[in-house]
């Protein structure tokens, strides 16, 4: 999760967060290399004091200028193209979730096992425990298996939300009356704090989303308990 002074991604929790980040990488050496290659071309100029006729029109430098720019301009598209199809990839999914956004707080339902569904709220302040996160805290946890893939059908029964994971590069908006779907797979065990990313009304800010990533020994005995209730 993130903390104070944390200018960073957070710890990546999945496949697609890590290419996200890579891209994010590989973006900013390409702006690094162009911002001081210009600095230094503006700071050389500025002291320069020579004057030549021959530089009031040429031809070399102008197509040079207009193609090299283009190639930069290929290097960060092809990457991002692809990126953007591997966050669109849809896999055979192992499991279902569908999240309902609601004001303010989220109903979970586990499609593919019966009477399993819960709402998550907030925990307050006065009812947390002494280690809890104050804000991003949860009464019920979303469980998923982790190393499994997850197809996840957003909606919202009110107002326009977003569900959103940052750990896990996930970020679906939640629509009254249209059915959203994301795909993702987490690569490690762990809880994962995510908040909505819309501005909903408000209490936009008090309906936090909390991820426990879990073996899938314990998830399937987590929902046998949750069927049992």
């Amino acid at each position: 999760m993130a903390t104070w002074g944390h200018l960073g991604f957070q710890d990546s929790a999945s496949p697609l967060m890590e290419q996200l980040i890579f891209f994010h990488y590989h973006t900013m050496v390409v702006l690094i290399l162009i911002t001081t290659f210009v600095g230094y071309m503006m700071a050389a100029m500025f002291p320069n004091a020579f004057v030549s006729r021959f530089l009031l029109e040429n031809q070399t430098i102008e197509v040079i200028w207009a193609i090299l720019p283009a190639i930069i301009l290929i290097f960060i598209a092809l990457p991002s193209v692809r990126l953007l199809y591997l966050l669109d990839e849809v896999n055979n999914p192992s499991i279902t979730l569908k999240t309902i956004g609601h004001q303010w707080y989220w109903g979970y339902e586990y499609s593919d096992f019966l009477q399993v569904e819960f709402d998550s709220y907030m925990t307050s302040s006065n009812e947390m425990d002494l280690p809890g996160f104050r804000l991003l805290d949860v009464d019920s946890r979303t469980v998923l298996p982790m190393n499994t893939q997850v197809r996840m059908l957003v909606t919202a029964a009110d107002v326009i939300l977003s569900w959103t994971v940052p750990a896990l590069g996930v970020k679906a908006d939640t629509i009254p009356g249209r059915l959203n779907q994301i795909m993702f797979m987490v690569n490690r065990p762990g809880l994962f704090f995510g908040q909505c990313s819309e501005i909903c009304g408000a209490n936009h800010s008090f309906m936090p989303i909390v991820m426990e990533s879990v073996a899938v020994s314990a998830f399937l005995n987590w929902i046998s308990s949750s069927s049992d209730l």
